[in-house]
């Protein structure tokens, strides 16, 4: 009994594993036996300037951010307003407020797919290539 439960959680792990493939690039930096340290928005520009590839798609990428944060805020506003204008409930008027938050992320960030061609770029890569050019700069500090 026990060794078709082991068979079975090793194949919903490989299922599983096929589908997020993309954390592999991730453990390393995630299961380090001490964390890094935090960084700041400065050490991002560093980086953006000192790699021409790689810091151009992370600088592309963070501003795709800004997309997401702006149709956030349109979506979470208009929503509580016209759930606030027309039931005058204080639940329903957060509610909706969460949920047009939700949407607008999702609306800006589908914008700034097109709009700016992520699509086009290794997001993944620039964020990995950030992690390993940070764990070397924290390195060279200790």
């Amino acid at each position: 009994m026990e060794s078709s439960f082991k068979k079975q959680l090793e194949e919903y792990k490989e299922f599983w594993g096929e589908r997020f493939f993309f954390l592999d690039n991730y453990s390393r930096f995630i299961k380090r036996g001490n964390p890094l340290p935090s960084w700041s928005s400065s050490d991002i520009d560093d980086f953006i300037a000192s790699d021409p590839v790689h810091g151009a798609s992370l600088k592309t990428v963070r501003e795709a951010a800004n997309f997401g944060l702006t149709g956030s805020l349109i979506g979470a506003v208009s929503t509580a307003g016209v759930a606030w204008k027309y039931s005058r409930s204080l639940h329903g008027t957060a509610l909706s407020f969460v949920a047009g938050g939700a949407f607008g992320w999702t609306f800006g960030h589908e914008v700034a797919n097109h709009w700016l061609q992520l699509y086009r770029l290794d997001r993944t890569g620039a964020q990995v290539k950030f992690m390993e050019w940070w764990e070397k700069k924290c390195e060279g500090r200790s």
